[in-house]
């Protein structure tokens, strides 16, 4: 049986549900901590985040597809030329969740939060799907970023964070050359995600 093609491809409004299962895969972790919401209604917030919140104009999410299905994605951002005030989506749209649920997951979004610097462009989100890993997907996400940065030329810096509880992805990052710049505790982080050490690892290109 040949096994079918992996592409990389533009993020898609239909795909919001995928990404948004998958991306509860990625993070159940850190988010169940954080708030009492079950698999179903994380990936309800992130699909609907993917609705009703606009995307930030510095900023591209790729999927990768094998067979039409989404088995991973890499989300990056860099340093807008103007400060753009975002606003915050309607509450409406989020009813289900629970108010207090809600602003406990906005909060700890803005905490994981990264501002690139100029020159920098940060990986905020890459997760390949449980049943898709150690198959090269992530590698294959990553070269994708790698090539895109090169295609820009304000852009020489990859970057991204790593939490201290997975060295399976820093041994990637690491054989694809990112170093570790910085090594990070955090209590606040710890308390929200039971996450405490976090290093920031950098791919300098040019």
């Amino acid at each position: 049986m040949t096994t079918a093609p992996i592409t990389i491809e533009p993020m898609q409004a239909k795909y919001n549900l995928q990404v948004g299962r998958l991306l509860v895969h990625g993070f159940r972790g850190k988010f169940q901590n954080l708030t009492n919401m079950n698999d179903d209604d994380l990936a309800l917030f992130f699909e609907k985040l993917f609705e009703h919140f606009p995307t930030e104009p510095a900023s591209q999410r790729m999927v990768a597809l094998q067979d039409g299905e989404v088995i991973g994605t890499i989300s990056i951002k860099w340093k807008p030329e103007s400060d753009i005030k975002q606003k915050l989506p309607s509450w409406k749209n989020f009813n289900r969740l629970g108010k207090w649920n809600l602003l406990k997951m906005l909060i700890g979004l803005s905490l994981l939060d990264h501002k690139p610097q100029a020159g920098e462009c940060y990986i905020a989100e890459i997760v390949v799907h449980p049943d898709h890993r150690s198959k090269g997907v992530g590698k294959l996400l990553l070269q994708w970023a790698q090539h895109f940065m090169q295609t820009e030329p304000h852009l020489d810096m990859l970057s991204l964070h790593v939490v201290g509880s997975n060295p399976r992805a820093k041994h990637l990052y690491e054989l694809l050359s990112f170093q570790t710049h910085l090594q990070k505790n955090s209590l606040v982080r710890h308390l929200l995600f039971n996450e405490s050490k976090w290093e920031y690892m950098v791919l300098k290109l040019r």
